[in-house]
């Protein structure tokens, strides 16, 4: 990797990190700003005696200046130490950790079925044949994109699990509990990745590399796949990046539609219960996951267009 390439890649990193500080910051910020005291809002519906309100005022460093309290704050964020909740009386990374395998399993799954959907519907739409299976994506696609995923979500329910029982109704037993969940959360990045990816083969095939191409020789088939296909790449990965990156925030949500295990029942506890350490967490690691995933796109990006890495 030379200087210019490891330049752009720090560049990306540095700017995601950046990110990362500013959500964290917002965060600890809507806690001091709540109504009332500090400590009541971190208390929440839980126990309230005089040891915990000691303990919440030593862990936090209430009694101490506001600089050092969010020093220590990012200090012990950055450490992987989200804090305590008051109202399970547990490590708050213990009570995610132990929900957050469920939910990265749902959101893989469903990144990984939309982006394969959203190759084959641009691969089989795009260009000038077929126009009447092209109106019908279209039309499909729009569908999707303004339906939201929990409404999405229902509808496979009652006709997939409800009326024909091909699915379980709720809960995770087994591979078959993940489908309509998965193809819940798809189906809205598969339409909106395949207009983009349509749109971009569509003038990639009226290239000059293309009628290069097909000059020598090769299928269309090949063309596509070789040259119009990975053209129109670059708009697709960076909008999946944002769209990967919302995922985990809508798995939350399905995952009460289906009854999974996962971050969604954990955080409409939280919510419900006000245990506001456990809320932050989630913020937190919305934002963290976020920004992975958008930086990984960023640097994909660079691999998929030489230029970016020169400029």
């Amino acid at each position: 990797m030379g200087r210019v390439q490891l330049r752009a890649v720090l560049r990306r990193v540095a700017a995601g990190v950046v990110v990362l500080w500013v959500a964290a910051t917002a965060a600890y910020l809507a806690v001091l700003a709540a109504p009332g005291d500090t400590v009541d809002t971190l208390i929440g519906d839980g126990a309230d005696t005089p040891q915990i309100r000691a303990a919440i005022i030593a862990e936090w460093g209430l009694d101490r200046p506001a600089l050092l309290q969010y020093l220590d704050y990012l200090w012990r964020l950055a450490h992987g130490d989200l804090g305590r909740s008051y109202l399970l009386q547990r490590p708050v990374a213990e009570v995610i950790g132990e929900q957050l395998a469920p939910t990265l399993i749902l959101s893989l799954a469903a990144a990984t079925l939309g982006v394969l959907l959203a190759l084959i519907i641009a691969a089989v739409t795009a260009g000038d044949r077929r126009p009447w299976l092209r109106r019908l994506s279209s039309g499909t696609e729009l569908l999707l994109v303004s339906t939201p995923p929990f409404l999405i979500g229902l509808v496979l329910l009652s006709v997939l699990s409800f009326r024909l029982g091909l699915f379980p109704v709720a809960g995770d037993a087994g591979p078959r509990a993940l489908v309509l969940p998965a193809v819940t959360l798809a189906l809205p990045i598969a339409g909106l990745l395949a207009q983009v990816l349509r749109d971009g083969v569509d003038r990639a095939l009226d290239e000059p590399f293309v009628l290069t191409a097909r000059a020598r020789g090769l299928r269309e088939g090949v063309v596509l796949a070789r040259h119009a296909l990975r053209h129109a790449l670059l708009p697709a990965v960076t909008l999946a990046g944002w769209l990967f990156g919302t995922l985990l925030g809508g798995a939350v949500i399905i995952e009460q539609v289906f009854g999974r295990p996962g971050l969604g029942q954990v955080t409409l506890t939280a919510v419900t219960g006000k245990d506001m350490p456990v809320v932050l967490a989630v913020v937190t690691l919305s934002a963290a996951v976020y920004v992975v995933v958008n930086t990984a796109a960023d640097l994909v990006s660079l691999l998929v267009d030489p230029r970016l890495r020169r400029s």
